[in-house]
């Protein structure tokens, strides 16, 4: 479990009574210490990487994107921005349509073409898989993250 993924979670009644009182907590746990604990909200929050927490998001909600965002900790974030913060389209695109991690977005072009159709060898070299990259992506037929300088997700976009 990522202890870095954490909130800063207000009390509120302190807060409107002009006193700040909050505490940090594990963002991966299942529930408040506190039984009567009825209101509250996120001041501030890390390890969710580039992804935003609303002030008054549920804690449920907090927890299942944190246990997202550590199982895919390269993706998570960059996959509820994608989907405008809908966790079950984030894991429908983890689960069903990821296609892999490649150096460029011409290799995997590269990679699709040479596993699913036959290439004379006469015509191997003009073939532009960076053009042929593009063009799916253009097209729609994929989508792609960009994790670092070589390190490109490729997705069906279905």
């Amino acid at each position: 479990m990522n202890e870095d993924i954490r909130i800063y979670v207000a009390d509120l009644s302190a807060y409107n009574n002009g006193k700040l009182h909050g505490v940090w907590i594990n963002a991966m746990l299942k529930g408040s210490p506190e039984e009567d604990a009825e209101e509250y909200a996120i001041h501030d929050y890390e390890g969710f990487d580039g992804y935003g927490l609303s002030e008054y998001e549920g804690i449920q909600s907090v927890h299942e994107v944190a246990c997202f965002i550590d199982e895919n900790p390269k993706l998570g974030d960059e996959l509820l921005n994608n989907f405008g913060g809908d966790l079950e389209d984030a894991r429908k695109a983890v689960d069903e349509n990821y296609n892999g991690c490649y150096s460029s977005l011409a290799d995997y072009a590269e990679e699709l073409t040479e596993g699913t159709t036959e290439i004379p060898q006469h015509l191997a070299f003009y073939i532009d898989y960076e053009k042929m990259g593009r063009e799916m992506e253009l097209s729609g037929d994929i989508y792609t993250i960009t994790t670092t300088h070589d390190e490109v997700h490729i997705f069906w976009n279905h």
